[in-house]
């Protein structure tokens, strides 16, 4: 009798034993799994925080694309009008060039006094944000033809526009100048846009200013 109890106590600790060693396994995995969980949260926290400070950077640096592309828009309407579909200011000077010609400061009737004005109209605008670093300017200035059978239409469109800017920089409009201003020069010729109908001169012979901020790195 005596040695059945013996047994049955032997058991009992036995068991006792198997399920402590359970039930600290149970333990040791759940610890685990929550120390795991809670550093993955605390991750997902962290790069939450990250995507919301990018998010509020993004907001702070829209807002300031939106705020100057509504400067660009709003230039003086005395020297361009805005051209919403196609992104482009177009030069309220009317011209007639002699055909063939492109020497800016020989067109009839005289227009140097505007064209002074429309030049530091552009640098206004640009000199509106000079405390900016991250802010600069590309300026395309365009030069169209007429459609008069003309062959060399499509030169004679870009020395015109390059005719303009040189007579801007003879005058010391400045824009050459400024260190966050880019000027590019081109030439569409008959096959740009806008293009008014109907086409031929002086229709077309005009220059397309396209103002592009460039906002960042």
């Amino acid at each position: 009798m005596r040695q059945s109890n013996e047994k049955k106590r032997d058991f009992f600790w036995l068991s006792y034993s198997d399920l402590m060693t359970s039930l600290f396994f149970v333990m040791f995995v759940l610890f685990i799994l929550v120390f795991s969980t809670q550093n993955n949260l605390i991750k997902e926290i962290e790069e939450l925080k990250k995507i919301n400070d990018t998010l509020s950077i993004s907001k702070e640096r829209l807002k300031k694309i939106e705020e100057i592309e509504k400067t660009v828009n709003n230039i003086d309407k005395k020297y361009f009008h805005y051209d919403a579909i196609n992104k482009k200011h177009i030069l309220n000077i009317s011209f007639l060039f002699p055909k063939g010609k492109h020497d800016i400061t020989k067109i009839i009737p005289n227009k140097q006094a505007d064209l002074l004005k429309a030049g530091k109209a552009i640098k206004e605008l640009i000199l509106k944000y000079p405390e900016e670093k991250n802010i600069k300017y590309l300026i395309v200035v365009e030069g169209q033809a007429s459609n008069d059978g003309w062959r060399g239409n499509d030169d004679l469109s870009y020395h015109r526009a390059q005719s303009l800017v040189n007579f801007w920089k003879v005058n010391k409009i400045g824009l050459d100048k400024l260190k966050n201003c880019e000027i590019i020069i081109a030439g569409s010729g008959v096959k740009g846009i806008p293009r008014d109908k109907p086409d031929r001169p002086p229709a077309n012979q005009r220059f397309l200013i396209t103002i592009i901020p460039k906002i960042g790195e």
